[in-house]
């Protein structure tokens, strides 16, 4: 019998033919190859396969005959077909995800898009009036479709880039961007000590490098025009919050292409900026160190703090309308106010008669003005800058904070050309009606009156004005007496109404919470004290008073009071010590002393004293010479549980506050009732 060869299943691939079992082929497989000889003296010796599934432990032994196959013929379908299946259920593929079902779906959806490119009669004349018919396919894309790309922002060309040749400006840069110490430019801007500092650096070096800090670091093109401005140096390096600043002086020419850009700006500046140019003109000097776009706000701080006969703007509002805002309109203004331009920037909190009539002046362009915090202003408030201006212009505030302070002028502001014409049409009405009033009296017969023989002189009022003031002071004041007794009255009548309906709802309430704690209370049947108590002399009662003291144990009576559980913990505490120390949080000492009878009577023990400590009372208790303890069973059976003694507790409360408000309802009551019979006695005497 022959010893079975192993085929290893790398060297053999799973279909085995003849040539790749030949030895000739590979000297150095000649030791792995088979031997033919012992197939032809036992054609039954199985050959050992390692070509086998991955979850089989060991090779399958096979028949020769089986093995080896010499011939190549094809496969039948079906066996194939069997293969694949059993291949995917083994790799467990899904079928209809991109097989045979699913291509042949693609392929009718192309043929039904090929298809519609004929319905439209036959052959096309031509090759555009194909195109324009044929349908678009979905890989194709959109020929006429029409892309914006955003356009990078243009850099715009700097002072330095217009003056300095290029040569010098790249050796400046260069230069700039080594320099390590700055000049700080604070929240006050570019100040005159700023300026010297700067000037102190071109005393050594021709760079001056300079850190800008809020508000000017968020708009560092306006910081940049500033710095130049006042040092009159060129910027040549800007990066972050830096800018480098170059002494150079300026040449004739280098002033011409300042001019020149000064007034192509000027040129190029926006609606926005020009209208808001013309509505600051003529208010004051101009901020010149602000932090935001244009315009520039007027600086209020170099406006004048007195003003000589300056008044406050006379108002009077139209007819059937009213002076106080909405909260509708505020929200209208506010949205109004955030677009617009700011008007002045103030940095002090008093002497602003100045910027008050510059605010009333403003106010006939502009319903709202808009002022500005400065930025680094010392001792600034706004809330008294606020105050001082409502009481000067007479205005009302929109909006206040840390940063800005924004005023409309009111419905009722009248500007002093309308105010002018008010007043003298005023008084040419007055003029009318006096001169009507002359007239009628000189056209009035005066009758003589004979009273006890003397002959009076008096000039009839009949249908004067005179006659009409005098009716209505007579009876106009006491008809509004009369209606305004009544409306009183019934004020008060329905205010007791309401209050005593109050009243009754606080009544039933007290009467539900007093059945409740009637039944709580019939669950609790408290201990009588016993007359056999333990006498101890003044020597031992002062000596366990003071161990109670000292002692750091202790048990805390809460709001439920003395149930059940309070009864267990204080014979817990006399297992191991003789005097137990109780501490109760109740203010009143009526019911401490009440909380420490009722102690002694249930705990069987003796009560030696009762101390006022930080934390509360401290009720010191003895347990006694003969002390027991009693069994779980018989330990406090006629106290409430826990649940109950705290549902108890908050029925008392409940009960205590009820009480507490009735007796408000009740005076409110009795106050009302006198004040109607005040009122009652009062109307009688003027009738």
């Amino acid at each position: 019998m022959l010893t079975p060869l192993f085929v290893s299943a790398r060297a053999i691939p799973s279909r085995i033919t003849i040539s790749s079992l030949n030895p000739n082929q590979n000297p150095s497989n000649a030791a792995k190859a088979p031997n033919f000889d012992q197939f032809k003296e036992n054609p039954e010796a199985a050959i050992k396969v390692s070509t086998t599934a991955p979850w089989m432990k060991g090779p399958l032994f096979l028949p020769p005959e089986e093995l080896i196959d010499t011939s190549h013929h094809h496969h039948n379908k079906k066996s194939t077909r069997k293969q694949e299946k059993t291949f995917k259920a083994l790799n467990r593929r899904e079928s209809g995800v991109r097989g045979s079902k699913a291509m042949k779906k693609i392929v009718r959806s192309v043929e039904k898009l090929d298809e519609g490119s004929s319905d439209y009669g036959g052959e096309f004349k031509s090759l555009e009036e194909a195109e324009s018919t044929r349908r678009r396919m979905p890989w194709e894309r959109e020929v006429d479709k029409f892309i914006l790309r955003r356009r990078k922002k243009e850099r715009v060309s700097s002072t330095a880039d217009l003056i300095l040749e290029e040569g010098l400006l790249k050796r400046l840069r260069l230069e700039g961007s080594k320099l390590r110490k700055w000049v700080n430019v604070r929240k006050a801007g570019v100040t005159e000590a700023v300026v010297k500092e700067i000037r102190s650096i071109w005393e050594g070096n021709e760079l001056a490098m300079v850190r800008f800090d809020v508000p000017l670091s968020r708009n560092m093109e306006r910081a940049q025009e500033i710095l130049e401005l006042k040092t009159g140096g060129l910027v040549v390096l800007s990066k972050k919050e830096f800018l480098v600043v170059y002494r150079g002086p300026l040449t004739t020419s280098s002033s011409s292409v300042w001019v020149k850009k000064g007034q192509d700006d000027e040129i190029s500046s926006s609606l926005y900026e020009r209208e808001g140019e013309r509505l600051l003109n003529g208010l004051g000097p101009r901020y010149m160190d602000w932090w935001m776009r244009r315009p520039f706000p007027v600086d209020a701080d170099l406006l004048p703090q007195v003003v000589d006969g300056y008044k406050t703007p006379s108002r009077r509002c139209p007819p059937n309308t009213r002076a106080k805002l909405s909260d509708k309109e505020l929200t209208y203004l506010r949205n109004i106010a955030q677009a617009l331009p700011f008007h002045f920037v103030l940095g002090r909190n008093y002497g602003l008669q100045g910027l008050a009539s510059a605010i009333v002046k403003l106010w006939e362009k502009c319903v709202i003005a808009k002022i500005a915090i400065k930025w680094g202003a010392l001792n600034t408030n706004n809330e008294e800058m606020a105050d001082e201006l409502k009481h000067l212009t007479g205005g009302v505030l929109i909006l206040r904070n840390k940063y800005l302070i924004i005023l409309f002028r009111g419905k009722n502001f009248l500007s002093d050309e309308v105010a002018d014409l008010v007043e003298d049409r005023e008084r040419l009405l007055r003029r009318y009606q006096h001169f009507e009033e002359t007239k009628r009296e000189s056209d009035i017969e005066i009758s003589e009156v004979v009273t006890n023989g003397e002959q009076l002189e008096e000039t009839s009022k009949t249908g004067t004005l005179l006659e009409f003031q005098e009716l209505q002071r007579k009876f106009g004041e006491m008809k509004m007496r009369n209606l305004e007794t009544e409306a009183e009255k019934a004020k008060l009548d329905k205010e007791l109404k309401s209050q005593e309906h109050k009243l009754s709802i606080l009544r039933s309430k007290i009467e539900k919470t007093t059945t409740e704690l009637l039944k709580l209370n019939s669950l609790w049947k408290p201990s009588e004290g016993d007359d056999d108590v333990e006498i101890l002399t003044n020597e031992e009662r002062e000596c366990l008073r003071r161990i109670g003291l000292k002692m750091n144990s202790s048990l805390v009576l809460g709001r439920r009071g003395v149930f059940d559980g309070v009864m267990e913990g204080l014979h817990q505490h006399w297992k191991h010590r003789e005097v137990a120390k109780v501490i109760t949080m109740q203010k009143i000492f009526s019911g401490v002393v009440y909380t420490a009878k009722s102690l002694e009577a249930e705990s069987n023990g003796v009560l030696i004293s009762i101390e006022k400590l930080k934390e509360g009372h401290a009720i010191l208790m003895y347990r006694g010479r003969n002390y027991r303890r009693p069994s779980s069973k018989l330990m406090a059976q006629n106290l409430l549980t826990k649940r109950k003694a705290l549902q108890r507790s908050v029925v008392m409360q409940r009960l205590g506050s009820l009480k507490f408000f009735a007796y408000q309802r009740e005076r409110a009551i009795e106050d009302l009732k006198l004040s109607l019979v005040k009122l009652q006695d009062s109307a009688s005497e003027l009738c």
